[in-house]
């Protein structure tokens, strides 16, 4: 059984990522992208569907902890044994040719016995390679995959296993190095394991050091924005939500999704977020990953594309393996790549208008780009939608959805006015009013205070609490006040936030999951805006005491058996850290302006 998601931390490249457990498992890693088959698949079933542990032999250890190397995606895990204490060092080097991986065994006190468990399957733990050894190399192939081995220790087959016991001293430094290759191409030379490990920490720290963000919280900051640098695809610039597929957000249930895509929402609200710290290059790139991307007819725009812009994600059932703790079904792929989903175009908006506000390079495809979306949108703002959450039921006119049609519209006149671009800038003027109005009439319900779910709804959804977030009314406004009391309401669980009633709203689904923490950074931004400080100080402290020992987070969260749920880490939870972080530290500073601006810098909008 796969360990607690909170008891993985995440290594990676830039083009895929590896899961490594407290146990010195590293349970998961797709090869060679994030999207890839997984080489080790233990996290989604058992040891049989592939792992690579390298911890004592003695079992458990008496003690174990963790740290990320200061400024790095280096991970440092420390075990204390009977025998003394050894240290095992992950990472994954950025990419040269081939993505590897690095495991450094250090001895640290004593002389402690070791024992290291090689399982590779291919293609999600259904196909076992055949493995030769040739010298130094200990290569297993099948199919268009081949990885090799090198390590001075020496290794045995054991029952379609690799294995090896040694002992590492004080001192002692073993390196071990796993390196993929197209198994139709030569293998790479071997790799110095000890200088790849060092030279990626440097890699990191140069990185890290360009983060602009010096306040309070610097430690969870950092850690979230380098963990949104890794789930950062390099070659072309798209943002993965999530390093996994099939995490539940039930246990045991069938809400399981795989969120190795880029969602151009969850990547425009990164893009906000690696700004905010000063990461202008991979900002510049996620913009270029857009304009190729979403080329095309503006009425088959999706809402995600794979990490190369690759469209068809057609989702699949992975029969043979049982799932996180038998969380079925196992998929690849996302049918929700079909969804019409009307955020997305007022997201997209946003994203290119904050690119200029914020003085990236000016590109004019990108302008020609909103051009042909908004062209669309001033007829497709009238469709109902699957909304935000990605229901599988029947479409509605979501409030948020229109909110973020009224955000696109927004946006677009900005652009126009504020840095001379053409368009029909005062046709957006009439629908953007037009759009208010009709949000303000019918998405609103007078007897329940509160906006609501969708329009004639009288359900509530946390969707809501970004309405003052992107300034379609002030926070303080009474309608927004009273939406903001009827989530606290109605949607608060154990001081968190839930999406929605899952047994009240026609996702398609089964009902039940855990609070999405997104919404509670949200609720926390809310009460910044309101001036309720105290209130946002306390919510954004139990936030953060909800990371893992390595400062990492999922998608949601059961506060009742204090487990987290769903895909990880997940780039919406830490953007929401980010966000919120910097949003107290702007109040902290500049409250009297903090007060008149939304979380955008631009002046409030005034209420219909």
């Amino acid at each position: 059984m796969a360990h607690p998601i909170e008891d993985y931390a995440l290594i990676g490249d830039t083009q895929t990522a590896a899961l490594v457990g407290r146990d010195g498992s590293i349970d998961w890693l797709c090869l060679p992208r994030f999207d890839s088959g997984a080489c080790f698949a233990a996290l989604l079933g058992e040891p049989e569907h592939g792992r690579w542990k390298l911890a004592p032999a003695e079992e458990p250890p008496r003690q174990v902890r963790r740290r990320y190397h200061e400024g790095s995606l280096v991970l440092e895990t420390e075990f204390t044994t009977a025998d003394g204490v050894v240290r095992v060092v992950d990472c994954m080097p950025p990419r040269d040719r081939t993505p590897d991986v690095i495991r450094v065994v250090e001895g640290v006190r004593g002389r402690v016995p070791m024992r290291m468990e090689l399982v590779i399957r291919f293609d999600y733990g259904s196909v076992v390679p055949w493995v030769t050894r040739q010298g130094e190399e200990l290569r297993a192939e099948a199919g268009p995959d081949a990885l090799s081995l090198y390590s001075p220790v020496k290794t045995r087959g054991q029952g379609l296993h690799t294995e090896a016991d040694f002992t590492v001293s004080e001192g002692q430094r073993i390196p071990f190095v796993l390196r993929w290759h197209p198994s139709n191409e030569p293998p790479p030379p071997p790799l110095d394991g000890l200088t790849a490990a060092a030279d990626t920490q440097d890699w990191w720290r140069e990185w890290s050091s360009h983060c602009s963000y010096q306040g309070p919280w610097s430690e969870p900051v950092h850690t979230s924005l380098m963990t949104l640098k890794a789930l950062t695809y390099a070659p072309t610039g798209g943002i993965v939500a999530a390093a996994t597929t099939s995490l539940p957000e039930r246990l045991g249930g069938v809400r399981n999704w795989d969120y190795r895509f880029c969602w151009l929402r969850d990547a425009t609200f990164t893009l906000y977020a690696l700004l905010l710290g000063g990461f202008r290059e991979e900002a510049m790139a996620w913009r270029e990953w857009l304009l190729r991307s979403v080329a095309g007819d503006p009425a088959k725009l999706q809402i995600m594309y794979g990490v190369a812009g690759e469209r068809r994600l057609s989702e699949t059932f992975l029969d043979w393996l049982p799932g996180y703790e038998g969380s079925k079904p196992v998929r690849t792929g996302n049918a929700a790549v079909h969804q019409f989903q009307l955020d997305v175009y007022g997201e997209v908006m946003d994203a290119l208008h904050q690119a200029h506000r914020t003085g990236l390079v000016r590109d004019r495809r990108a302008w020609d780009v909103a051009l042909v979306l908004m062209d669309f949108l001033e007829s497709g703002w009238r469709k109902p939608d699957e909304g935000l959450w990605e229901v599988r039921g029947e479409r509605q006119h979501f409030t948020h959805s229109k909110v973020m049609a009224w955000v696109a519209f927004d946006r677009a006149v900005r652009s126009a006015e504020h840095f001379k671009l053409p368009g029909p800038v005062e046709r957006w003027r009439k629908l953007r009013h037009a759009l208010h109005e009709e949000v303000c009439q019918r998405g609103y319900d007078p007897k329940l205070g509160a906006f609501t779910q969708a329009y004639g709804s009288s359900r509530l959804d946390a969707s809501l609490l970004l309405m003052p977030l992107v300034g379609f009314l002030p926070p303080r406004e009474p309608r927004v006040l009273g939406t903001v009391r009827a989530i606290e309401r109605e949607l608060l669980h154990e001081g968190l936030v839930r999406r929605y009633h899952t047994h009240e709203t026609e996702d398609g689904l089964p009902p039940g999951e855990g609070v999405f923490l997104a919404c509670s950074f949200w609720l926390a931004d809310n009460y910044i805006l309101q001036g309720r400080m105290d209130e946002a100080q306390a919510l954004f402290n139990r936030l953060l005491g909800l990371r893992n020992d390595v400062g990492l987070l999922s998608e949601e969260y059961d506060p009742v058996n204090r487990r987290m749920l769903g895909n990880f880490p997940q780039a919406f939870s830490h953007v929401g850290l980010v966000n919120t972080a910097f949003n107290l530290e702007r109040h902290r500073t500049s409250p009297a302006i903090h007060r008149r601006e939304n979380h955008n810098g631009e002046q409030e909008q005034p209420s219909s």
